[in-house]
């Protein structure tokens, strides 16, 4: 017999020994569980069963206060949102709010009407930029465009014999979108083609 042929009996005797030594404690273990199970009186197994009820109805108890916590805190950030949820768009308003003030003190003492137009222009197109670039607020409706009814909100028709399709004759009121949701229709008076 060769010397690897030996070396490969051994560990194989080996790992025999070591699996019927663990088959040997795992039966012993079996045993020994059954023998106490046995020993176990009703009584005791009754207080064993009652403890574990009461060690689960406190985890019960446990995770409800902790669920009710969770959503008193739900409900408080929640509100707290709603609340502020203005909050940054305010703060931004108030630096056009402070240039209102400033052109109203300044028409106290002006000479020309142009100056203070200029002043209101100026705040304008300060305020539309602002509302524009950090907010995603968009205005649509120009004269001339043509007439969308889920843009649109025509507040009255004139009929033109030049007219080809339903066109923007006079817009009366701006529409607004922010970022793709309508929030305000434009108001407008629209040209129809003359039949």
């Amino acid at each position: 017999m060769s010397e690897e042929t030996k070396n490969e009996n051994t560990e194989s005797q080996d790992e025999k020994e070591a699996q019927n030594a663990a088959e040997e404690k795992a039966q012993e273990g079996a045993e020994q569980a059954a023998a106490e199970e046995k020993t176990v009186s009703p009584e005791e197994k009754i207080k064993e069963l009652e403890g574990q009820i009461e060690e689960l109805k406190k985890q019960m108890l446990y995770k409800a206060a902790e669920n009710d916590n969770w959503r008193k805190r739900m409900k408080q950030q929640k509100e707290e949102a709603v609340a502020y949820a203005n909050a940054s768009l305010l703060s931004d308003l108030l630096e056009s709010l402070d240039n209102f003030d400033r052109t109203i003190d300044a028409a106290k003492d002006a000479k020309d009407a142009k100056s203070i137009a200029d002043g209101v222009k100026m705040i304008n197109k300060a305020l539309v930029k602002m509302l524009e670039d950090k907010y995603g607020l968009s205005s649509f409706g120009k004269e001339g465009d043509e007439f969308n009814p889920e843009l649109h909100e025509a507040i009255g028709r004139t009929e033109d014999e030049k007219a080809k399709k339903e066109t923007l004759l006079q817009v009366y009121m701006k529409g607004y979108k922010l970022h793709d949701r309508i929030i305000r229709h434009a108001k407008v008076m629209v040209k129809v083609p003359k039949n």
